[in-house]
Parts: structure tokens; C-alpha cells; sequence
């Protein structure tokens, strides 16, 4: 016969290693009632909360010393909790349960399996003796030959051991004396730390502590360990230091066995209305070229209640190579300038205002003065629109005021003004957009030649008509498929004005795209408005998946026709004769669901054959399958190939790589081949690199080595961000 009592309780069961630890505090009284009832009675105290508890059989002593055995197994419910033994001994006089016997507990989270537990009511005290708990789905597991939790919510474990290995392997395992995890503070500490990798001690702490959950501590973080190529070897030891709930600082000292000891800093900060980074690195004599070298910068953003919006981007290094010798990669080794700028802007539905002042720091030793990009202090900008006006129309304006300082050349203010009307017309299907503005401009100059004047201006009308068609069917083929037709045609005539007088402070003849084929001045700027009798003509069409929406092939053709020849140039330029631009086209195909591809051309009529020309093939089968074909090529400039992969070989290997070559240098600028290991509870990854790391061509090598310890750390090189970086989605996340 089974006896079943429910009993009014607080109790609240918290145990877990990694989660912040639940509290388990029993706090009832539940005296000798408990042994005088034989059917469940509810006891009802203060905070009405229900334990079901039951017996196989139940044993009751009265008298000065009472005590309850239950037997034939114990079970003790409370919501989505449970607690079991082969048997449980209740003392009210110590306000005591102790279980023996194949003691378990489970929750949603949490399973601990132990030989005997005491659940303490009164302190509030639970005591696992000899445990063995595992932590929900993802295999983390441990044991601890005793495992204590307080009303207060911390929890001690003695002589620990803990893995995310599933049962039957420890490939890593970590190993600690002591451990104690205060849940209200969220911070745990822990004594005598070793982690061991296939038996073999990896790492060791006398004593670390550290937070629990997403609690932010300041501790040290994983040391990173690998080769720098020509500085050497290099060895990195972040520390972390949590400095408020809104603000923190990662400090990094970085040996490079070539060069020396470098510091970097990141402080990060949050407030209400603000937030930003501020980086500093500082190596005071490397060794390779016997000097200090260091770089700052900040990133910062400020939004006001007023609807104002501040940002500042501000770099500086202390010299010319500094990226190229110890930025790591070859795309932050080609950067050329740093940008330094303070701005301010302010939006509404109708306008729009920005300010700004802004420098560069040029890297290449290349660039001569004359060539450097001119400071803006500072630049002033101001647009406003208005739509639906008396007949339709749209009215706008744009302005700027700016003043361009540089050490040599022409300096000086500019003002651009540009109001313009507009009347769109739409329907179903189609659109036509009639326009016309006046751009004016003056400057006032510095620093000219002599006889050149000191106030230029220009005024040029500017007339257009944008005009496109949506055209759309259900293709004969089926399979719930339409295909639109959408053609757009873009007249532009812009008479001529001779604006030889002027300087040219940032503007410059962009590439052709379909984006440039749009737009109506060819100049990207503003110091030089192109003249033009134009006509482009543009037709896109897409391929759609009707139940999905994707798009399953889209393709772009494009050119202009000139009626008259272009005498507007850039200085040292010559005018422009030929009749129309290059055709331009970008097409995108899904071929499949594992295929895509991407092509987009220019290429000139007659013999002119191939200005620009990119292609992409992507073969991803699955999600750790990814093979990528890249070809880019700009007559007389650069002709590449590029080939990157990553591919399992067998269940637990996978090789990874890219190579890219050049045709036209006929040499590679950047190779990596690596292997991957993944097992069931941790990773391995060996790349070798070489690339081109300075601007004059110079070679650099490397090795990286990370061992990845799944729910753990990883140890060793950054590898992943290297892989991620350079082989078209590829995803960092071991299976």
C-alpha cells in the first residue's frame, strides 16, 4: 500500500555547475503532523507552494524523538522538479530529509545523480554526497565528491571534475580542488584549476575566479599563442576588467619575439545617450626597426533627444607601415588613408543637415602631397524635399558649404546650391519622372597661380526624364514561376559650360557601373558637372519563385547613347567623342539549391573588347561543403583568379584553403591550406599561410595551431577568423 502525503512547503531546488545554481530551501514546519496523517493533508503556510511526496511505504516513531522512514522508493515533486531515492528518512526534530540510495534530482536543466543527499530546512542547506550531475543537452557533465548549496545561494563542490564529452570518453576534462559559485553575486571561484587535454595537462591556475551566467568579471581571458610571420612568434594574454555595468576594457599585452612587447587596449562604454570604443596600441622599441610605434583610435555615436546625431571616426598611426607590419592581414596592409572626423547630423521626414570636420592620414609613401585628399574644415550640407505640391509636383534643394585646406595646392571655400523640380507620374506597372534644376556653384580660392581667378562660379541648368515599365507573366513551364520584364530609360541633357577655371577638390571619374549609368552627372562630385545629350537604356529581368519569393535569376543589361560629344574634363583630360559607353551587365543565377553564380561584364562595341569583368561559382551541397570560384579583371590593371574551399574529408576531417593568383603579376598573393578536426567534444586547427603582407610585395609566412574545446576555451592562433575571412561561407562553428 502506498502512502501519499502532500505537504505545503517554500522549497525551491537550484543545482547546477554552469547555470546559475537555483536554490533549494526548504522552510516549512512540518513537526510530528506529518507522521499523525494518513492521507494527504495539505499544510497551507505562508507562500502556498506544494511538494507532492511519495512513499512505497511509510514507517512513523512518535515520542520525544520523532522520526518518519519511507521506503520501496521516494519521489518528491514540485512543478517541473523532481527528487527520487530508494528511501528517505524525515527527522523533525533536526527539520531534516536525508535520502539514501540511488538519489537523483532532475529539472529542465540539471541532473545530478548522487549516493546520499540531507535537504536542511531550517539553514536551507541541500548536501549531495559523492555527485554526479550533467547540465542540459550539450553533454557538459561532472562529478564532485560533495556538492553544497545554501539558502544564500552559493554553491561549493569539492574536488570537481567537469567535461562536454558524453559519457564513456574525457578527451578534455577540467579538474579543480574547490569550487564555489555565489548565485546572488554572479561571480564563482574556483582553486587548483588544471585542464587536461588527452590526459596530458594543458593549463594550470592556482586559483581563478570568475562570473556565472552572463555576468561580466574582470579576469584574465584565453592566451593566444601562434606565429606573426616576420615579427616571430607571438604570444597574447588578454585580461578583461569590468569596470561598471556600462563600461569595460580588454588590455592586451602581445610579446612578438622580433619586435618586442606591445600593449593593446580596447575600452568600451554605454551610456544613455552615447555609446563607443577607444582603441590604443603602443610597442615602445621594436626591435626590427628601432623605433616607438603606436595607433589610436575611436569610434563614437551619440544620438540626442533633440533628434541631433554625433559621430566621430578617428585613426592615427605612428607610421606608414605600421599596418603592414603588424595589422595581420593583406586587406588592413593595403589601406593608404586613415580617416579623422568629427560630424553632426539631424533628420526629418523632409530634411536633412550634416556637419563635419574631417582629415585623413595618408599611409602610402606613394601618394605625393599634391595627390593627398584635401581636409574639410569644416563641411556643411543641407537637403530638403517636399512632395506632393500644387499639380503633383515635387520640389527639392540641395546646398553645401565647405572649405578644403591642404599643405600645397589651391585651398578655399565652396558653395554649391541646387534646387529642382520634379513631377512623378505612376500607375500600375510604370512610372515617368520629368525634372529640372539649376546647380550653382562659387568659390572663393587660395593659393592660386598667378592670373588664375580667386572666385570662380559656374551656373548650369540640368533638365531629365526617368521613365520604366514593370512588365510580369506566369512562365508556360509552371511550377508556380513569373517572369517580369522591366525596362527604364534615363534622358539627361546638361549644356555646356566651360569650367576649366575651377579646382577640383574631390571629384573623380567613377568606374562604369549600372548604378553610374543612372546617375546624371558622370562625375562623382561636384567640382566638375559633366555636359551631355544622353540616353540611357537599361532592361532587368527576373525569374521568381511565386510560393517563396526568390528571386532565381535576375539579370541587367545597360548602356548610353551620347548625341553630342563631352568637353567637361578633369585636368589633363580629353574630351570624349565616342557615341555611346561600354554595355554593361550583371546577371545572378540560382542554378540550383546548391548552385549559384554571379557574372557581371563591361565590354565595349567592335574591337574594344572586355573592360571589367567578375564572375563567382558557388558549389554548396551542404552546409559544410563550400567550394568557391572567383575571376576578376580590369583591362591593364589586374587579371585574378581565386579559389577557396572547405570540404569534409571522411566524418571527423575537413580541409579548408584558398588560393589566389594573380595572371597578370603571375604570382600568388595569398595561399592558406589547413585541416580541421572535429570530434564530439572538441576541434583542432592547422593552417599554413603565405601572402603578400607589404604594399612593395614583400612575403610573409605563418602556422596557426587552435585547439577548440567545445563549452570550454580555445587554445592557440585565432585560425577561424582567418577561414571565415577568406573562404566565402564558411561558418567557424564546429558541428
Amino acid at each position: 500500500m502506498f502512502a501519499k502525503l502532500l505537504i505545503t512547503a517554500s522549497f525551491l531546488l537550484l543545482v547546477p555547475v554552469a547555470h546559475a545554481a537555483e536554490l533549494l530551501a526548504c522552510q516549512n514546519t512540518l513537526g510530528t503532523e506529518l507522521a499523525e496523517r494518513a492521507h494527504p493533508t495539505p499544510l497551507q503556510l505562508a507562500d502556498a507552494s506544494t511538494i507532492e511526496l511519495t512513499a512505497g511505504a511509510l514507517e512513523a516513531q512518535l515520542g520525544d524523538e520523532p522520526a518518519v522512514s519511507m521506503t520501496g522508493g521516494v519521489l518528491l515533486r514540485r512543478g517541473n522538479k523532481l527528487a527520487g531515492a530508494d528511501s528517505a528518512v524525515f527527522d523533525p526534530g533536526e527539520r531534516a530529509l536525508r535520502l539514501h540510495g540511488n538519489v537523483r534530482y532532475e529539472d529542465p536543466g540539471t541532473q545530478i545523480v548522487s549516493n546520499t543527499a540531507e535537504f536542511a530546512y531550517d539553514s536551507g542547506r541541500i548536501v549531495f554526497e559523492g555527485a554526479e550531475f550533467s547540465l542540459g543537452s550539450s553533454n557538459a557533465r561532472g562529478s564532485a565528491d560533495k556538492l553544497l548549496i545554501n539558502q544564500q545561494g552559493q554553491l561549493q563542490l569539492d574536488h570537481v571534475s567537469y567535461t562536454t564529452c558524453p559519457p564513456g570518453s574525457k578527451d578534455w576534462e577540467l579538474q579543480a580542488d574547490e569550487i564555489d559559485l555565489d548565485t546572488r553575486l554572479g561571480v564563482g571561484t574556483a582553486r587548483h584549476i588544471k585542464l587536461r587535454f588527452k590526459n596530458i595537462p594543458i593549463l594550470y591556475a592556482p586559483y581563478i575566479s570568475f562570473p556565472i551566467g552572463d555576468a561580466r568579471k574582470s579576469g584574465v581571458l584565453t592566451p593566444e599563442i601562434g606565429s606573426a610571420g616576420r615579427s616571430g612568434n607571438e604570444i597574447s594574454m588578454p585580461y578583461y576588467w569590468n569596470i561598471a555595468p556600462n563600461y569595460d576594457a580588454t588590455i592586451t599585452p602581445r610579446l612578438l619575439t622580433e619586435r618586442g612587447l606591445q600593449l593593446q587596449t580596447e575600452f568600451r562604454y554605454l551610456t544613455e545617450t552615447s555609446d563607443g570604443i577607444v582603441i590604443a596600441q603602443y610597442l615602445p622599441d621594436d626591435d626590427l626597426i628601432d623605433d616607438t610605434r603606436h595607433l589610436i583610435g575611436v569610434d563614437h555615436q551619440s544620438l540626442f533627444r533633440n533628434g541631433w546625431r554625433n559621430q566621430i571616426d578617428f585613426r592615427t598611426v605612428s607610421d606608414s607601415q605600421y599596418f603592414e607590419d603588424l595589422g595581420g592581414s593583406l586587406s588592413i596592409s593595403s589601406i593608404t588613408q586613415l580617416n579623422q572626423s568629427i560630424s553632426f547630423d539631424w533628420h526629418t521626414d523632409n530634411m536633412s543637415f550634416f556637419g563635419q570636420v574631417q582629415d585623413f592620414q595618408t599611409l602610402d609613401d606613394a601618394i605625393l602631397p599634391g595627390d593627398e585628399p584635401y581636409r574639410r574644415l569644416p563641411q556643411l550640407l543641407f537637403n530638403a524635399y517636399w512632395p506632393d505640391q500644387l499639380m503633383g509636383l515635387t520640389a527639392g534643394i540641395n546646398g553645401e558649404v565647405v572649405n578644403f585646406d591642404r599643405d600645397v595646392g589651391v585651398t578655399g571655400w565652396r558653395l554649391n546650391v541646387s534646387p529642382q523640380i520634379e513631377l512623378p507620374i505612376s500607375g500600375p506597372g510604370w512610372f515617368i519622372k520629368p525634372a529640372v534644376a539649376l546647380d550653382y556653384t562659387l568659390y572663393e580660392l587660395s593659393n592660386t597661380l598667378p592670373g588664375d581667378p580667386t572666385d570662380p562660379g559656374r551656373s548650369i541648368p540640368i533638365a531629365s526624364l526617368d521613365a520604366g515599365l514593370i512588365l510580369e507573366r506566369s512562365m508556360s513551364s509552371g511550377f508556380g514561376r513569373i517572369q517580369t520584364i522591366e525596362p527604364r530609360i534615363l534622358y539627361v541633357h546638361i549644356p555646356h559650360r566651360d569650367q576649366n577655371d575651377l579646382p577640383v577638390f574631390d571629384t573623380i571619374m567613377p568606374d562604369l557601373n549600372l548604378v553610374q549609368l543612372f546617375r546624371k552627372n558622370r562625375f562623382l562630385g561636384i567640382d566638375r558637372i559633366g555636359d551631355t545629350d544622353q540616353l540611357s537604356i537599361g532592361i532587368t529581368s527576373r525569374i521568381l519563385d511565386v510560393s517563396t519569393g526568390r528571386e532565381l535569376v535576375a539579370a541587367t543589361l545597360g548602356q548610353t547613347r551620347y548625341f553630342s560629344d563631352r568637353q567637361v574634363t578633369l585636368p589633363r583630360g580629353a574630351p570624349l567623342n565616342f557615341e555611346s559607353s561600354d554595355y554593361v551587365a550583371e546577371i545572378r543565377v540560382f542554378l540550383s539549391e546548391h548552385w549559384n553564380f554571379d557574372l557581371g561584364q563591361q565590354w565595349g562595341s567592335g574591337e574594344s573588347g572586355t573592360t571589367k569583368s567578375e564572375a563567382r561559382l558557388q558549389y554548396r551541397p551542404a552546409s559544410n561543403k563550400i567550394l568557391n570560384i572567383g575571376y576578376r579583371f580590369r583591362r591593364d590593371s589586374l587579371e585574378q583568379g581565386d579559389l577557396s574551399w572547405s570540404w569534409p574529408l571522411g566524418t571527423k576531417w575537413n580541409f579548408v584553403g584558398r588560393y589566389n593568383y594573380s595572371f597578370r603579376d603571375r604570382e600568388v598573393l595569398e595561399q592558406f591550406f589547413g585541416l580541421e578536426y572535429d570530434s564530439c567534444c572538441w576541434g583542432l586547427r592547422i593552417v599554413s599561410r603565405r601572402h603578400i603582407s607589404t604594399r612593395d610585395g614583400t612575403r610573409d609566412s605563418s602556422f596557426g595551431l587552435q585547439l577548440v574545446l567545445k563549452g570550454m576555451t580555445s587554445v592557440g592562433t585565432a585560425a577561424d577568423k582567418l577561414l571565415e575571412r577568406g573562404i566565402l561561407g564558411y561558418s567557424a562553428d564546429l558541428r
